[in-house]
């Protein structure tokens, strides 16, 4: 991956609870956040002591690298996201450059935290559909903002080869949103799972009390059932 094909746009605790219905006894499991990227998400869960892993191709460069990369991308970002104002809920922020303040926010709060992380290997360089961790080594994988989302770049057999692999590594997979970059609904929705219905996984759409992207308010859950 080249740092030039990266949008870097970070999210916060707070959103991750709504994204994914996160309860306290989520909050407490072991979590994998899979595509976290620059988010705060890790940073704040380390704060209040829970236990967080994130994974993802940017952590192979230097916060430096990934500040300028922000500061590059973040004008043509805000541009689109006025651009096309109506596919957006203005709930959560009232206008663009208020989401994009709480964007550089939340991603200044992980730039502060990245090294400190990577030397706790709290941010792990790795990518889908082939991790470096143990069978069942975590509770909980939240995949925020990555599959589905680019179902114009990946392909269906890499959304269903990453999911298995998720559930190797956690019981419990977590995906949102489940609408891709333009908001229209992922064709590979149904497929995968049918896929993983198929293979005995428990799969269920639920809403959340999130919504951004008009219509997109839901996660796919998906459990192993033993």
């Amino acid at each position: 991956m080249k740092l030039n094909d990266v949008v870097p746009w970070g999210r916060t605790l707070a959103e991750y609870k709504l994204m994914f219905n996160l309860s306290e006894a989520d909050l407490n499991s072991k979590i994998l956040g899979c595509g976290d990227g620059p988010a705060s998400f890790n940073a704040e869960m380390t704060e209040k002591g829970y236990s967080t892993i994130s994974i993802d191709p940017i952590y192979q460069f230097s916060a430096e690298q990934i500040k300028q990369r922000v500061n590059d991308t973040y004008e043509p970002v805000i541009s689109q996201v006025k651009q096309n104002s109506d596919r957006y809920i203005w709930k959560n922020f009232h206008n663009a450059d208020e989401l994009g303040q709480s964007r550089l926010a939340a991603m200044e709060k992980f730039l502060l935290d990245y090294k400190t992380g990577k030397d706790e290997r709290r941010y792990l360089f790795q990518s889908l559909p082939n991790l470096e961790f143990a069978d069942r080594q975590f509770e909980l994988c939240l995949c925020s903002h990555l599959l589905f989302l680019y179902s114009d770049q990946l392909l269906f057999e890499f959304h269903v080869d990453s999911i298995f692999e998720l559930l190797r590594i956690c019981p419990e997979v977590r995906i949102f949103p489940l609408l891709k970059l333009n908001g229209e609904p992922s064709p590979y929705l149904d497929r995968v799972m049918q896929e993983l219905s198929s293979k005995g996984f428990s799969v269920q759409i639920q809403p959340v009390a999130y919504e951004f992207q008009k219509g997109g308010n839901q996660m796919l859950k998906v459990v192993c059932r033993i």
